[in-house]
């Protein structure tokens, strides 16, 4: 957006994931294919990264899925980019991995969480759509939900990974 938050036009003219070089500053697109880009997250031991999709809000024929991709070795490729999960709730839009590899990502009827195979194994019911969820607490174990007018949290039995 611009400064007064109207649609600005497109400084880059694409919509990529973009890897920032650490050592030397550089920027550098890493994956190319995405309409609309937008949430991610890597794997606890970093191997893969997860990102989402958001296209359908372009056009409903366009994807609203979470891709996952292989990082080879220093972060500096990445590689596949197979589709791991559908959104079958409007769109995946902001996710975390708790520290068993489980994908647990917002969607318009609440959270979403996926096993390490893409395989859906449970929803947290929100009644409005989400946007986003972190994990929490001292224990890393309080999911907090950022619904449409409101903050929900939830404790569970497993905790998130640690991203620090």
């Amino acid at each position: 957006t611009d400064y007064e938050g109207d649609k600005a036009e497109s400084e880059i003219g694409a919509c990529n994931v973009y890897r920032v070089d650490p050592e030397t500053g550089g920027v550098e697109a890493v994956i190319t294919d995405m309409i609309r880009p937008n949430g991610l997250a890597f794997s606890p031991d970093e191997s893969l990264l997860y990102v989402a999709d958001t296209g359908r809000t372009h056009g409903e024929k366009n994807p609203a899925h979470i891709r996952i991709f292989t990082v080879g070795k220093h972060g500096k490729k990445v590689s596949g980019g197979k589709v791991f999960a559908d959104c079958t709730a409007g769109l995946f839009d902001g996710f975390r991995l708790d520290s068993d590899g489980r994908i647990w990502t917002s969607a318009a009827d609440g959270i979403h969480c996926y096993d390490p195979d893409g395989t859906l194994i449970g929803k947290v019911k929100v009644p409005e759509v989400t946007a986003n969820c972190v994990f929490g607490g001292n224990k890393l174990n309080c999911l907090y939900i950022a619904g449409t007018t409101s903050l929900y949290v939830v404790r569970l039995m497993v905790n998130g990974a640690k991203t620090f």
